[in-house]
């Protein structure tokens, strides 16, 4: 497995964090660090770091692409349970809502009504129903196939998207693809 991560212009030390964690583990040479391109206009910076990293994966030809945010932990089991979820259901995204950050008052008082709303607006159930249009996605871990991704005409089509996420899983499922959502306590923000 080859890790791309895209350093657009973080100011916290994402990259050499990725560099030393990957020495660690002993698998420096399976990380690529990516120093972002200047932002293009009509595209959101999420987006284009995304586009960029996809861009560079392409020349691995991977049959998956998992997208995640930086700040984001994923426990060791995270993308093998995506795999599984998404072989077992002939899904084409997978996406887990990860357990968010709640210790502050008001993260105590948002997160959890974020979260359930979310799930009112974007009811996993229509999400993988293929006969409903409602589709979503969890930005932060997110698998997807990569065949499906460029057929749909990949991250160009959802650019300047706000809430890129649930986008993605609009576009796909407009061509087609199949989706899934849950959430998970083996990753978190």
């Amino acid at each position: 497995m080859t890790v791309i991560v895209v350093d657009d212009e973080s100011t916290d030390g994402t990259a050499e964090v990725a560099r030393r964690a990957a020495e660690k583990a002993g698998k420096a040479n399976a990380l690529i660090v990516i120093h972002s391109n200047p932002l293009p206009a009509g595209w959101t910076g999420k987006l284009w770091a995304m586009h960029q990293g996809i861009e560079r994966a392409r020349a691995l030809n991977p049959g998956w692409l998992i997208l995640a945010d930086a700040d984001v932990l994923h426990d060791a089991e995270t993308v093998a349970n995506l795999v599984f979820i998404a072989l077992q259901g002939h899904y084409d995204l997978v996406s887990f809502m990860v357990k968010l950050h709640c210790e502050s008052l008001p993260e105590k008082l948002l997160i959890p009504a974020f979260v359930y709303f979310f799930f009112m607006l974007y009811p996993p159930a229509w999400i993988r129903d293929t006969r409903r249009s409602t589709a979503g996605a969890a930005g932060g871990c997110v698998l997807v196939r990569s065949e499906t991704l460029e057929s749909a005409g990949g991250l160009e089509a959802t650019r300047g998207a706000l809430i890129d996420d649930c986008s993605l899983a609009r576009l796909l499922k407009q061509h087609g693809a199949r989706l899934w959502i849950g959430l998970t306590d083996q990753s978190w923000s």
